[in-house]
């Protein structure tokens, strides 16, 4: 993740408007993209620079967050969440699939904008999954073994799409280049684009043996194993990207990506809040007025807190270093335990005559003007 500021690498005002944060990013998006600027690894980064700050800030929710707590917003540590293409950093494939989205236009593409490029047509489709994953996995991390159904090289032509005993022949239309080129005359001059060859879909081959097996598409259906790696401290919709392990590109074209998308599972005693999490301990009136030591599970295994006497319900002791850890950061968050006094709903003729001679007691009479409640209560009516 960028630490520039965003506005900053966009070149844009904080009150800058939606069309005008596009206009900029499309701008230095046109300047440094990887078609542009081939081998230059200094132009690769400005471009994924200048696509994350534009994902951040056209999204009017991710821009509030990071308008409230900057970079912290997406690390772990200011909010949580965010544009992520992965656990590594804003990653190139993502960066000009996200530019092609709002700026690809058409069937032509990024071509058409540059009059040039390379044809794209024959990598496979991305796949995308989601994984389930409890409290603990997420608090430990984990590593996963996925059987993901997806469209491979064809056995019988080893992905070719041509039949046994023939082979694939250079498109006549494209000469093999996989685009043709087309001038149009405009108002404003010629315009030439480039767009994938639609006699061989961009692969610069055709078949005219096609293979039976696979209808000379030169992929079927599999279904491999992969492992998956997953970091402590990921959130529900991050995801990771596995390059190479989505579809098989027709006509031994590359391979897409898999995306594997985080959902986590609803936990029985925990409840997460960006990296904390909250644990209800109930006790009794007796140990809320006495006090104690008692155990509570935390996500790696139990710890023993301390309840003073007199404590009241709602009051939350905070175990350090017990959440979730930070995912982009070192540290982790904290447990907190909520201490809820249960009240009885059911008594006893002896428990109730008990009850009655401690009412009368003044120990155990409220206090008349609880002060702390009274100026929370002005405070949040702003009086």
């Amino acid at each position: 993740m960028s630490e520039r500021d965003y506005y900053e690498v966009l070149s844009v005002d904080r009150g800058a408007g939606e069309g005008e944060i596009k206009s900029a990013y499309r701008k230095l998006a046109m300047k440094f993209h990887p078609d542009r600027n081939p081998g230059d690894s200094s132009a690769e980064d400005k471009f994924k620079e200048a696509t994350e700050a534009y994902e951040i800030l056209k999204d009017p929710e991710k821009r509030q967050r990071y308008d409230q707590f900057g970079h912290a917003a997406f690390n772990g540590q200011g909010g949580g969440g965010g544009f992520q293409s992965g656990f590594g950093g804003f990653d190139i494939n993502e960066a000009l699939r996200s530019f092609m989205r709002d700026f690809g236009g058409g069937g032509g593409g990024f071509q058409d904008m540059f009059g040039g490029g390379r044809a794209r047509s024959n990598r496979g489709e991305d796949l995308r999954i989601r994984m389930s994953l409890t409290l603990e996995e997420i608090a430990m991390g984990v590593t996963k073994q996925l059987k993901v159904n997806r469209l491979g090289a064809c056995q019988s032509c080893s992905g070719s799409g041509a039949a046994a005993g023939t082979s694939a022949e250079t498109c006549r239309q494209c000469g093999g280049a996989g685009q043709v080129r087309t001038v149009t005359r405009t108002f404003i001059g010629s315009i030439q684009q480039v767009r994938p060859c639609p006699e061989c879909q961009g692969s610069g081959k055709t078949i005219t043996s096609p293979c039976p097996e696979c209808h000379g598409e030169g992929r079927a259906k599999i279904s491999t194993d992969t492992e998956v790696e997953i970091p402590a401290g990921v959130s529900e919709g991050n995801y990771l990207t596995v390059e190479g392990k989505g579809n098989f590109g027709p006509h031994s074209g590359t391979p897409g990506d898999l995306q594997v998308v985080i959902e986590e599972k609803e936990h029985d005693h925990f409840v997460r809040q960006g990296d904390d999490i909250i644990y209800q301990k109930m006790i009794s009136f007796a140990t809320a007025a006495l006090g104690t030591k008692l155990e509570v599970p935390t996500l790696r295994g139990s710890e023993t807190i301390k309840i003073p006497a007199g404590v009241q319900s709602g009051k939350a002791i905070k175990l350090r270093g017990e959440g979730i850890p930070h995912l982009r950061s070192y540290g982790r968050g904290d447990q907190i335990v909520l201490i809820t006094v249960w009240t009885p709903t059911k008594l006893s003729s002896a428990d109730k005559k008990l009850l009655e001679q401690l009412e009368q007691s003044e120990s155990f009479q409220p206090p008349k003007h609880n002060k702390s409640f009274l100026q929370k209560l002005r405070e949040s009516l702003g009086v």
